[in-house]
């Protein structure tokens, strides 16, 4: 990692400045929110549809929602670690702890490495296919990802994808096998919603990616070819729906009607002159997007039995 003097400067202040919103910033708490929502759902809907009993999975449940969350929180506070020298490069990165210097890249480190053991701890006392998972979503975002390929290679999207749509897997682990439509239909839910939505972020942070020269999409090949893949990677979630049948027509209907009100806002891309405007207006538009569909089938789930 290259780091610049004034950075260099900053990491040097003790450790008694950070704070408990530094903390959350190392976490990326929001992302981190995000992404124990699946795990959480996918637990719940194992309960419904394979008619476990709550009681009996009581324990389970508590060790997978500690150690998901820890074990992400964990990668995403590595990445915060290994990426400082772009973070004090980016504005929307610059008021990270790494960077302002409020916690010490050491103490990052350990902190990365400390949350990840623990979460595994957890997850051991779950199954084997649950931190098997875990550790897959692991290993992809911090070595595969944040290491080797978001620099180098503009598919690091699809590795990234990758780790995040692990999420529903492990939830559902914890109760039976894998080998299930609903659980592959949400590993394949979040593989392809993280695409789009993650070429939403680089069209609007264009200039950002290009001066920290992070190899996304947008930056290598263009914006009108991003949005090319864009439109393709939302069309390729139409059929999605269809495979949560489960859920009931109404849910069809709506996920559907959800879905192609996104293709249109990826179309009208090819008119508009503004493209930040159009660039967060789709960013916008995928994490309600995902947001919705996965408290939709968690309240379905609480209410109604699955089929």
């Amino acid at each position: 990692m290259n780091i610049n003097k004034d950075t260099k400067q900053q990491l040097q202040k003790p450790l008694y400045k950070w704070t408990v919103h530094d903390l959350l910033l190392l976490i990326k708490c929001k992302v981190l929110l995000a992404n124990v929502l699946p795990v959480l759902t996918s637990f719940l809907l194992a309960l419904n549809i394979l008619r476990e009993g709550f009681l009996d999975y009581w324990m389970e449940f508590i060790f997978v929602l500690l150690g998901s969350t820890l074990v992400m929180g964990g990668a995403l506070v590595l990445n915060n670690w290994y990426d400082v020298d772009i973070d004090s490069i980016m504005e929307r990165t610059q008021k990270r702890p790494t960077v302002t210097g409020n916690v010490p890249l050491q103490t990052v480190l350990i902190l990365g490495i400390g949350f990840t053991i623990a979460g595994f701890i957890f997850l051991l006392m779950v199954n084997m296919k649950t931190k098997l998972f875990a550790f897959i979503g692991w290993f992809t975002y911090v070595f595969l990802y944040t290491m080797w390929s978001k620099r180098r290679y503009a598919f690091n999207t699809l590795i990234g994808s990758l780790s995040g749509a692990v999420t529903p897997l492990m939830g559902w682990a914890a109760v039976g096998s894998i080998l299930h439509k609903i659980p592959l239909a949400l590993f394949l839910l979040l593989f392809i919603w993280q695409m789009p939505h993650t070429y939403a972020i680089a069209i609007k942070k264009f200039q950002e990616y290009a001066d920290a020269k992070v190899a996304m999409l947008p930056v290598v090949s263009g914006i009108t070819k991003t949005k090319y893949h864009m439109l393709f990677y939302i069309a390729c979630l139409l059929p999605i729906p269809f495979l949560l049948a489960s859920f009931g027509k109404v849910f069809v209907i709506v996920t559907f009607v959800f879905t192609m009100g996104w293709l249109i806002l990826a179309l009208s891309g090819f008119l508009v002159r503004d493209q930040w405007k159009w660039a967060h207006w789709n960013f916008l538009y995928s994490v309600n997007y995902l947001m919705i569909i996965f408290i939709y089938m968690t309240i379905l789930t609480l209410c109604f039995k699955v089929k």
